[in-house]
């Protein structure tokens, strides 16, 4: 697969996960337009409120997850994707958990942790806990580590494959994209993800990389 297609795939995912909440917009503006009742058009301004938050949570997100945010700087700021992972996960039933001590990470380090938090966070179908990492620092590797627990945890066979890099190019699709960038990364910073534990309600996994990748 070229990176082109494989660009075409996060891209397609992107749209998927933004219908919603532009569909919403317009629909909200399409209403406003012939609707006189004061309360009714104070509703509808609240639903375009809350889906315009939840279209730039998204694009932030997608935007470090899967673009070149930070310019020409090689790290990035934790803080920022602690930032962008929560107003993601907004409204949904899923509860963060951040213990990332270290103030900054390579843009790599940071594109395969959210990516590996998006993947790991679709597994709770009803919500639940969704606990990041740090989980050690020497002089030449860092470790990092995503767990999930929930009422109901689904994590697909091809999700798993793609994670962990043992999925054919030919088929990858847009809901396995993710997946596949956080194991293609995880290679290019000298290392690996790995599904560490996969009970009927809990699932954690991890990667080990370069500490100076």
């Amino acid at each position: 697969m070229s990176k082109l297609d494989f660009a075409a795939l996060l891209c397609s995912r992107l749209c998927h996960d933004l219908v919603s909440p532009v569909g919403a917009i317009n629909n909200g503006l399409e209403l406003l337009s012939g609707e006189q009742d004061e309360t009714m058009r104070e509703a509808v301004f609240d639903l375009i409120e809350k889906s315009t938050a939840q279209t730039s949570n998204k694009l932030q997100f997608f935007r470090l997850a899967f673009g070149a945010a930070g310019g020409f700087s090689a790290h990035l700021d934790t803080r920022e994707a602690e930032k962008s992972l929560r107003a993601f996960l907004a409204g949904s039933k899923v509860d963060l958990s951040w213990n990332v001590t270290v103030p900054e990470l390579s843009k790599g380090g940071v594109k395969l942790l959210l990516n590996m938090c998006l993947v790991m966070a679709e597994t709770l179908v009803r919500g639940g806990s969704l606990s990041v990492n740090f989980t050690g620092s020497g002089e030449e590797k860092v470790a990092l580590s995503v767990e999930v627990a929930g009422e109901r945890v689904i994590f697909p066979e091809d999700i798993q494959s793609a994670l962990q890099g043992q999925v054919k190019e030919k088929d990858l699709e847009p809901r396995s994209a993710p997946a596949f960038l956080a194991s293609v990364v995880a290679s290019e910073l000298g290392g690996a993800v790995h599904v560490d534990k996969y009970e009927d309600q809990k699932i954690r996994v991890s990667a080990t990389i370069k500490a100076n990748a």
